[in-house]
């Protein structure tokens, strides 16, 4: 579908060629969610360059995304307003040049360098009272239903009606690049099912990991654990429950999960960024969610099946909570590993006829 008919505005000034600096969130499925928003403001402006604010630990993903220039890797301690920083970071993006920055976190800490560079045009919503280091400022977050709205808005003109669909984010991985992962880790050509135990909060973590990775490897597929370090415990967990054909892929480089996920036959994660990553590079990909809410924080690209606990909704369902208090964990605990891989092995059956 075109962005502009789903967006519903005119392209503006094509000789319009100031770069912009979008400051994301940077946690890694807000940061790939991000990537919806560049390409509202690539539609807007063709020829106008987007950067992106980014960590080290995301920056690998700017190389897969399109419509981004580059990636300036800077990392701000957290829960610290760290002046000096703030300060070296506003030298080198004054030194870029931008003629406009996107705040998309509504916290003064965000707002902060794009002021001291003397950015020009400062998009945001209101935030922390953020009056000065927001000098285009909008209003009305709070009535936007989900996360990609309160984001994307900002792309488009002050005022102008929220779409009915937003364009999808999309990471775009050279088969190639894919292809030679696999062999540089010596794991064939065969099917393979990738699966991301981890997750921010433990009460968003799928309980029964080992079980499905057991139920795997006995149907003759191999398996992919993927995560990051603290991952790793999970990960042993799952590789001594399934035997040889499961593989620990967990690491601190996070294009090791790009790659992985972009190889991979089958994605099945808790909602996470790995989520995100698999849906965005088109990788078939089960999300399976308990305490928090598929419409408001699934992919935009829609996902091969969003795996629910389907015995009966529990009424606490969703808590939004990074930690169960009530319910001892039934929603993750009463989702059996045998129904996962059922349709696990139903999307890999559709796959396999097309």
């Amino acid at each position: 579908m075109n962005d502009n008919s789903v967006l519903g505005i005119e392209t503006q000034d094509a000789s319009d060629t100031r770069p912009i600096l979008v400051i994301p969130y940077v946690w890694i499925g807000d940061f790939v969610r991000g990537q919806t928003v560049v390409r509202v403001l690539r539609k807007r402006w063709p020829n106008r360059p987007v950067d992106l604010l980014v960590t080290r630990l995301c920056a690998p993903l700017v190389d897969y995304m399109p419509g981004v220039r580059a990636g300036v890797v800077f990392d701000l301690p957290r829960s610290q307003l760290a002046l000096g920083k703030q300060r070296a970071l506003a030298a080198e993006l004054r030194g870029r040049n931008y003629a406009t920055a996107l705040v998309l976190p509504r916290t003064w800490k965000a707002a902060l360098a794009p002021a001291l560079a003397g950015i020009p045009e400062r998009v945001g919503f209101f935030g922390e009272a953020r009056f000065g280091l927001i000098n285009a400022m909008r209003w009305g977050e709070r009535q936007l239903p989900r996360f990609i709205d309160k984001n994307a808005v900002l792309a488009l003109p002050d005022g102008a009606p929220r779409p009915p669909e937003w364009p999808v984010p999309q990471l775009r991985v050279p088969a190639e690049e894919a292809a030679g992962w696999r062999q540089a880790n010596g794991l064939g050509t065969g099917p393979a099912i990738a699966l991301g135990p981890g997750s921010v909060g433990e009460s968003k973590r799928w309980t029964y990991y080992p079980e499905a990775a057991r139920l795997f490897a006995e149907r003759g597929l191999d398996v992919w654990v993927v995560g990051g370090p603290g991952e790793k415990a999970l990960a042993q967990q799952i590789t001594a429950a399934g035997g040889p054909r499961v593989r620990d892929l967990t690491g601190t480089d996070l294009r090791n999960g790009v790659l992985a996920m972009a190889a991979a036959s089958v994605a099945i994660t808790n909602d996470s960024g790995l989520m995100h990553i698999a849906a965005a590079i088109g990788t078939p990909t089960m999300g399976i969610f308990g305490p928090t809410s598929p419409y408001l924080w699934a992919p935009l690209n829609g996902l091969a099946a969003t795996v629910l606990q389907t015995k009966s909704k529990l009424p606490c369902q969703p808590c939004q909570r990074t930690v169960c208090t009530m319910n001892d964990h039934r929603c993750m605990r009463d989702l059996p590993a045998e129904e996962v891989v059922e349709i696990a092995q139903r999307v890999l059956a559709q796959i396999s006829v097309r």
